[in-house]
């Protein structure tokens, strides 16, 4: 079936009255099958679709439907995509990226928002959306008053709905926590996984980092405060179960790097573990192509991967197919598989991007850390 412009354009030059039924008719992008078709209206020397789809021409052009001021362009989108993008307007050699005008759809980042292009079969998940039968839980904020780094770092706690000082819970423990709650909804996933018994009540601990990019990549520093500081600190506060099984870090991007890097350092402390597209650089021969930011990150996976060791017992990942770390992350599996460590692997057709890793977060604690309901069900 020919794309609904196509055939539009088939009768003729529009005039403006015609446009203007076509955009009013259709919701844009308009996804028909595997085809979302993205349109621009205004005054133009050219147009283009700026994506974030590695492995694709990330700049694509925009066709001008004769001489009027309608812009579009047929671009593929598999069922089940999710993609980020802005729109590039050049205007007497001056380039623009906008958001789409013709799409509600955003997705926020700590860079500003995105629109957002969804193909057939996706939605957001109903446990990431506020639910007002949900009972929720509290957020209270702990300092850690020294740290070798040499100033105090904030770290907000979860506190599941219900809790109570007499029971044990286990402990999460969660890297670029603020972004997690601003940008992946985690509050409103844990109050609704925990409520709807998909994930047992536990208590998370939301680190906020000072440098991500200097303290995320192995820096003994941070393994030392989050294992030796942090843990300690939060055994005497909070009523944790005792064992490692009961403790996991999470982190997406240089964030799980920072997850598995302390878990490395020190074994035994954490046996669960939840990284999400993880920027797990390496190199067999030669040197990287990433940017002095990814030198101590390859340092670090290379060593990793000459002596792995048993850092934990569970290990789930996730990475986006559109992502130019999926080799990585893919890589990475069959080598955690060798450790003994059980290991869950999910890719899914996105990007590098808060709401891919808001999207994987039940699949993730589920399993790492399955409410009553898996454990009867399952």
């Amino acid at each position: 079936m020919k794309p609904a412009i196509h055939a539009f354009l088939e009768q003729g030059r529009p005039d403006e009255g015609a446009i203007d039924a076509f955009l009013r008719s259709h919701g844009f992008p308009l996804v028909e099958g595997g085809r979302a078709t993205f349109v621009f209206r205004g005054h133009a020397d050219a147009v283009n679709l700026r994506h974030w789809i590695y492995g694709l021409e990330s700049s694509q052009p925009f066709e001008r439907a004769y001489d009027t001021d309608l812009w579009f362009h047929v671009h593929e989108m598999p069922p089940g995509s999710r993609v980020e993008y802005k729109l590039e307007v050049i205007r007497n050699g001056h380039h623009e990226w906008i958001r789409d005008p013709f799409n509600p759809h955003l997705a926020h980042d700590p860079f500003g928002a995105n629109s957002v292009a969804q193909g057939e079969g996706y939605a957001r998940p109903a446990w990431s959306l506020p639910d007002p039968e949900t009972r929720t839980g509290r957020l209270e904020e702990l300092w850690l008053t020294e740290t070798p780094f040499g100033e105090p770092r904030r770290v907000t706690m979860y506190l599941p709905a219900r809790f109570r000082p007499s029971r044990r819970y286990p402990l999460l423990v969660v890297h670029d926590g603020g972004d997690y709650l601003r940008y992946a909804a985690l509050k409103e996933v844990l109050d609704n996984l925990i409520h709807r018994l998909e994930v047992a009540p536990l208590i998370a601990a939301l680190t906020h980092p000072g440098d991500r990019l200097v303290e995320y990549p192995d820096d003994p520093r941070h393994s030392t405060m989050i294992a030796n500081e942090l843990l300690p600190e939060l055994e005497r506060l909070y009523p944790l179960m005792p064992d490692a099984r009961n403790r996991c870090l999470m982190g997406a991007s240089f964030g799980a790097v920072a997850s598995l890097a302390t878990a490395w350092r020190h074994p035994g402390k954490f046996g669960r573990l939840l990284l999400q597209s993880g920027s797990f650089a390496f190199t067999d021969i030669g040197h990287h192509k990433r940017g002095p930011a990814f030198d101590r990150v390859v340092e670090f996976v290379n060593a990793f991967r000459e002596a792995p060791g048993r850092p934990s017992e569970r290990v789930y990942l996730s990475c986006g197919m559109y992502e130019s770390l999926i080799y990585e992350n893919r890589s990475l599996v069959p080598l955690l598989q060798t450790t003994g460590m059980g290991v869950r692997y999910e890719w899914v057709r996105d990007g590098h991007n808060w709401e891919n890793w808001r999207d994987r977060l039940q699949s993730g604690l589920s399993w790492l850390f399955p409410g009553p309901l898996w454990m009867v069900y399952e």
